[in-house]
Protein backbone atom coordinates (compact mmCIF):
# COMPACT_ATOMS: atom_id res chain seq x y z
CA UNK A 1 0.00 0.00 0.00
CA UNK A 2 2.75 2.47 1.03
CA UNK A 3 6.07 2.09 -0.79
CA UNK A 4 9.13 4.26 -0.21
CA UNK A 5 12.30 3.60 -2.18
CA UNK A 6 15.58 5.50 -1.72
CA UNK A 7 13.76 8.61 -0.53
CA UNK A 8 15.88 11.68 0.11
CA UNK A 9 14.98 15.20 1.27
CA UNK A 10 17.43 18.10 1.30
CA UNK A 11 16.81 21.50 2.89
CA UNK A 12 19.33 24.02 1.56
CA UNK A 13 22.69 22.64 2.77
CA UNK A 14 21.19 20.00 5.07
CA UNK A 15 20.09 16.44 4.35
CA UNK A 16 16.98 15.80 6.47
CA UNK A 17 16.37 12.27 5.15
CA UNK A 18 18.84 10.10 3.25
CA UNK A 19 18.18 6.97 1.22
CA UNK A 20 15.12 5.76 3.16
CA UNK A 21 13.48 2.54 1.94
CA UNK A 22 10.49 0.79 3.54
CA UNK A 23 6.94 -0.39 2.86
CA UNK A 24 3.65 -0.68 4.74
CA UNK A 25 1.20 -3.37 3.69
CA UNK A 26 -2.60 -3.12 4.04
CA UNK A 27 -3.45 -3.81 7.67
CA UNK A 28 0.10 -3.17 8.87
CA UNK A 29 0.82 -0.58 11.59
CA UNK A 30 4.33 0.87 11.30
CA UNK A 31 5.90 2.74 14.20
CA UNK A 32 8.17 5.52 12.94
CA UNK A 33 10.59 6.32 15.75
CA UNK A 34 13.68 8.45 16.19
CA UNK A 35 15.13 11.42 18.02
CA UNK A 36 13.73 14.94 17.65
CA UNK A 37 14.69 16.19 14.20
CA UNK A 38 15.47 12.69 12.92
CA UNK A 39 13.35 13.20 9.79
CA UNK A 40 10.07 11.62 10.89
CA UNK A 41 7.80 14.59 10.17
CA UNK A 42 9.64 15.34 6.93
CA UNK A 43 9.01 11.77 5.76
CA UNK A 44 5.28 11.98 6.51
CA UNK A 45 4.90 15.40 4.90
CA UNK A 46 6.64 14.21 1.73
CA UNK A 47 4.42 11.13 1.61
CA UNK A 48 1.35 13.37 1.57
CA UNK A 49 2.77 15.82 -0.96
CA UNK A 50 2.74 18.77 1.45
CA UNK A 51 6.42 19.25 0.67
CA UNK A 52 8.28 17.77 -2.32
CA UNK A 53 10.90 15.06 -2.01
CA UNK A 54 14.39 15.70 -3.39
CA UNK A 55 14.73 12.23 -4.91
CA UNK A 56 13.44 8.68 -4.65
CA UNK A 57 10.00 7.10 -5.03
CA UNK A 58 7.04 7.54 -2.68
CA UNK A 59 3.88 5.64 -3.60
CA UNK A 60 0.46 5.04 -2.05
CA UNK A 61 -1.77 2.33 -3.53
CA UNK A 62 0.51 2.21 -6.56
CA UNK A 63 0.35 5.96 -7.25
CA UNK A 64 3.52 8.07 -7.16
CA UNK A 65 3.11 11.25 -5.11
CA UNK A 66 5.09 13.27 -7.67
CA UNK A 67 3.28 11.95 -10.74
CA UNK A 68 -0.25 11.47 -9.33
CA UNK A 69 -0.58 13.75 -6.30
CA UNK A 70 -4.39 13.93 -6.36
CA UNK A 71 -4.74 10.16 -6.49
CA UNK A 72 -2.45 9.85 -3.47
CA UNK A 73 -4.24 12.56 -1.49
CA UNK A 74 -7.62 10.98 -2.15
CA UNK A 75 -6.34 7.78 -0.54
CA UNK A 76 -4.30 9.27 2.30
CA UNK A 77 -5.22 10.98 5.57
CA UNK A 78 -2.59 12.84 7.58
CA UNK A 79 -2.83 14.15 11.14
CA UNK A 80 0.12 16.46 11.90
CA UNK A 81 1.61 16.82 15.37
CA UNK A 82 0.05 20.28 15.76
CA UNK A 83 -3.16 20.37 13.66
CA UNK A 84 -4.06 23.77 12.27
CA UNK A 85 -7.84 24.21 12.39
CA UNK A 86 -10.14 27.00 11.27
CA UNK A 87 -10.63 28.97 14.48
CA UNK A 88 -14.14 30.21 13.57
CA UNK A 89 -15.55 26.86 12.41
CA UNK A 90 -17.31 24.60 14.88
CA UNK A 91 -16.46 20.94 15.42
CA UNK A 92 -19.39 19.85 13.28
CA UNK A 93 -18.56 22.38 10.56
CA UNK A 94 -15.01 21.04 10.34
CA UNK A 95 -16.30 17.53 9.78
CA UNK A 96 -18.86 18.67 7.21
CA UNK A 97 -16.18 20.65 5.41
CA UNK A 98 -13.92 17.58 5.35
CA UNK A 99 -16.79 15.52 3.94
CA UNK A 100 -17.40 18.06 1.17
CA UNK A 101 -13.71 18.20 0.22
CA UNK A 102 -13.59 14.43 -0.25
CA UNK A 103 -17.00 14.09 -1.85
CA UNK A 104 -18.60 12.12 0.99
CA UNK A 105 -22.38 11.99 0.54
CA UNK A 106 -24.60 12.23 3.63
CA UNK A 107 -21.86 12.00 6.30
CA UNK A 108 -24.29 12.63 9.18
CA UNK A 109 -24.17 9.10 10.61
CA UNK A 110 -20.38 8.88 10.40
CA UNK A 111 -20.04 12.31 12.01
CA UNK A 112 -22.29 11.32 14.90
CA UNK A 113 -20.30 8.11 15.46
CA UNK A 114 -17.00 9.98 15.49
CA UNK A 115 -18.29 12.64 17.87
CA UNK A 116 -19.48 9.92 20.21
CA UNK A 117 -16.25 7.87 19.92
CA UNK A 118 -14.01 10.81 20.80
CA UNK A 119 -16.41 12.37 23.32
CA UNK A 120 -16.94 15.54 21.29
CA UNK A 121 -20.73 15.42 21.15
CA UNK A 122 -21.19 18.23 23.65
CA UNK A 123 -18.68 20.31 21.66
CA UNK A 124 -20.48 19.83 18.35
CA UNK A 125 -21.26 23.54 17.99
CA UNK A 126 -18.13 24.87 19.73
CA UNK A 127 -15.64 26.81 17.59
CA UNK A 128 -12.14 25.38 17.28
CA UNK A 129 -10.78 28.42 19.10
CA UNK A 130 -12.73 27.30 22.17
CA UNK A 131 -11.31 23.78 22.27
CA UNK A 132 -8.53 22.49 24.49
CA UNK A 133 -5.36 21.03 22.97
CA UNK A 134 -6.62 17.50 23.44
CA UNK A 135 -10.01 18.25 21.92
CA UNK A 136 -8.38 19.86 18.90
CA UNK A 137 -6.32 16.71 18.47
CA UNK A 138 -9.42 14.52 18.66
CA UNK A 139 -11.16 16.70 16.08
CA UNK A 140 -8.22 16.40 13.67
CA UNK A 141 -8.21 12.61 14.09
CA UNK A 142 -11.97 12.55 13.51
CA UNK A 143 -11.53 14.48 10.27
CA UNK A 144 -8.95 11.93 9.11
CA UNK A 145 -11.18 8.98 10.03
CA UNK A 146 -14.17 10.51 8.27
CA UNK A 147 -12.23 10.37 5.02
CA UNK A 148 -11.98 6.54 5.29
CA UNK A 149 -8.46 6.49 3.82
CA UNK A 150 -6.47 3.54 2.56
CA UNK A 151 -3.32 5.01 4.14
CA UNK A 152 -3.37 6.77 7.52
CA UNK A 153 -0.39 8.85 8.68
CA UNK A 154 -0.36 9.96 12.32
CA UNK A 155 2.36 12.29 13.60
CA UNK A 156 2.54 12.20 17.42
CA UNK A 157 -1.23 11.50 17.58
CA UNK A 158 -1.35 11.07 21.37
CA UNK A 159 -0.11 14.58 22.13
CA UNK A 160 -2.52 16.32 24.48
CA UNK A 161 -4.80 13.31 24.90
CA UNK A 162 -5.91 12.07 28.31
CA UNK A 163 -5.57 8.36 29.23
CA UNK A 164 -9.14 7.54 28.18
CA UNK A 165 -8.72 9.26 24.81
CA UNK A 166 -5.42 7.42 24.26
CA UNK A 167 -7.17 4.11 24.93
CA UNK A 168 -9.92 4.98 22.44
CA UNK A 169 -7.36 6.06 19.83
CA UNK A 170 -5.31 2.88 20.19
CA UNK A 171 -8.42 0.73 19.94
CA UNK A 172 -9.56 2.61 16.83
CA UNK A 173 -6.12 2.20 15.21
CA UNK A 174 -6.31 -1.55 15.74
CA UNK A 175 -9.79 -1.60 14.18
CA UNK A 176 -8.54 0.41 11.19
CA UNK A 177 -5.69 -2.03 10.66
CA UNK A 178 -8.10 -4.97 10.79
CA UNK A 179 -10.10 -3.23 8.05
CA UNK A 180 -7.00 -3.19 5.84
CA UNK A 181 -5.78 0.39 6.32
CA UNK A 182 -2.00 0.88 6.08
CA UNK A 183 -0.95 3.00 9.07
CA UNK A 184 2.19 4.89 10.05
CA UNK A 185 2.48 6.28 13.58
CA UNK A 186 5.28 8.66 14.48
CA UNK A 187 5.65 8.87 18.26
CA UNK A 188 8.13 9.48 21.07
CA UNK A 189 5.85 7.61 23.49
CA UNK A 190 7.42 4.23 22.79
CA UNK A 191 5.58 2.36 25.52
CA UNK A 192 2.24 3.52 24.13
CA UNK A 193 2.86 2.38 20.54
CA UNK A 194 4.72 -0.82 21.31
CA UNK A 195 1.51 -2.82 21.69
CA UNK A 196 -0.25 -1.56 18.55
CA UNK A 197 2.56 -1.49 15.97
CA UNK A 198 3.38 -4.63 14.01
CA UNK A 199 6.66 -3.22 12.66
CA UNK A 200 9.05 -0.38 13.35
CA UNK A 201 11.21 1.97 11.31
CA UNK A 202 14.02 3.55 13.34
CA UNK A 203 15.78 6.54 11.85
CA UNK A 204 18.68 8.55 13.24
CA UNK A 205 19.83 11.88 11.79
CA UNK A 206 17.87 11.09 8.63
CA UNK A 207 19.43 7.66 8.15
CA UNK A 208 17.56 4.36 8.39
CA UNK A 209 18.87 2.31 11.32
CA UNK A 210 16.31 -0.50 11.35
CA UNK A 211 13.14 -1.69 9.63
CA UNK A 212 11.29 -4.79 10.78
CA UNK A 213 9.20 -6.36 13.53
CA UNK A 214 9.58 -5.83 17.28
CA UNK A 215 10.98 -9.35 17.64
CA UNK A 216 13.56 -8.63 14.94
CA UNK A 217 14.69 -5.34 16.47
CA UNK A 218 15.01 -6.96 19.90
CA UNK A 219 17.03 -9.84 18.44
CA UNK A 220 19.30 -7.58 16.42
CA UNK A 221 20.20 -5.14 19.17
CA UNK A 222 20.43 -7.71 21.95
CA UNK A 223 23.01 -9.63 19.96
CA UNK A 224 25.53 -6.80 19.97
CA UNK A 225 24.85 -5.49 23.46
CA UNK A 226 27.00 -5.77 26.50
CA UNK A 227 25.63 -8.34 29.00
CA UNK A 228 24.25 -5.61 31.28
CA UNK A 229 22.09 -4.10 28.49
CA UNK A 230 18.73 -5.76 27.87
CA UNK A 231 16.94 -4.82 24.63
CA UNK A 232 13.85 -6.88 25.47
CA UNK A 233 11.63 -3.78 25.40
CA UNK A 234 11.12 -1.42 22.48
CA UNK A 235 12.55 1.42 24.57
CA UNK A 236 15.80 -0.41 25.31
CA UNK A 237 16.12 -1.60 21.71
CA UNK A 238 15.48 1.96 20.54
CA UNK A 239 18.26 3.39 22.69
CA UNK A 240 20.58 0.64 21.57
CA UNK A 241 19.82 1.37 17.91
CA UNK A 242 20.51 5.08 18.40
CA UNK A 243 23.59 4.71 20.55
CA UNK A 244 25.92 5.87 17.78
CA UNK A 245 27.05 9.49 17.62
CA UNK A 246 26.07 12.07 15.01
CA UNK A 247 27.38 11.04 11.62
CA UNK A 248 28.90 12.81 8.65
CA UNK A 249 26.73 11.83 5.69
CA UNK A 250 28.71 9.84 3.17
CA UNK A 251 28.44 10.03 -0.57
CA UNK A 252 25.52 8.22 -2.13
CA UNK A 253 22.11 9.15 -3.44
CA UNK A 254 22.24 12.55 -1.72
CA UNK A 255 25.15 15.03 -1.90
CA UNK A 256 27.66 14.89 0.94
CA UNK A 257 26.77 17.26 3.78
CA UNK A 258 26.68 17.37 7.56
CA UNK A 259 23.26 16.50 8.97
CA UNK A 260 21.87 18.67 11.76
CA UNK A 261 18.87 17.45 13.79
CA UNK A 262 17.24 20.88 14.01
CA UNK A 263 16.62 21.14 10.28
CA UNK A 264 13.36 19.21 10.23
CA UNK A 265 11.75 21.30 12.97
CA UNK A 266 12.86 24.54 11.36
CA UNK A 267 11.17 23.55 8.11
CA UNK A 268 7.91 22.11 9.51
CA UNK A 269 6.61 24.90 11.70
CA UNK A 270 4.64 26.61 8.94
CA UNK A 271 0.86 26.46 9.43
CA UNK A 272 -1.41 24.49 7.15
CA UNK A 273 -5.19 24.35 6.90
CA UNK A 274 -7.25 21.20 7.66
CA UNK A 275 -7.72 20.38 3.98
CA UNK A 276 -3.98 20.08 3.42
CA UNK A 277 -3.12 18.46 6.73
CA UNK A 278 -5.73 15.77 6.30
CA UNK A 279 -4.96 15.13 2.65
Amino acid sequence: MIEVNRFCKIYDQTIAVRDLTFHVRPGQVLGLVGRNGAGKTTTLRCLTGIIPSSSGELKVDGYDINQNPLEVKQRTAYVPDDPQLFSDLSVEQHLKFQASVYGIDDPSEDISQLLSMFELEDKRHTAASGLSRGMRQKLAISCAYLQKPKALLLDEPMTGLDPQAIRVLKSSIIEKSKAGVAIIISSHLLAMVEDICSDFLVINFGKQKFFGSLTEIQKKFNAGNAPQIDASSLEQAFFSALSDVQETVTKGLCPERILTPSSEEDQTNSSTDPASTQS
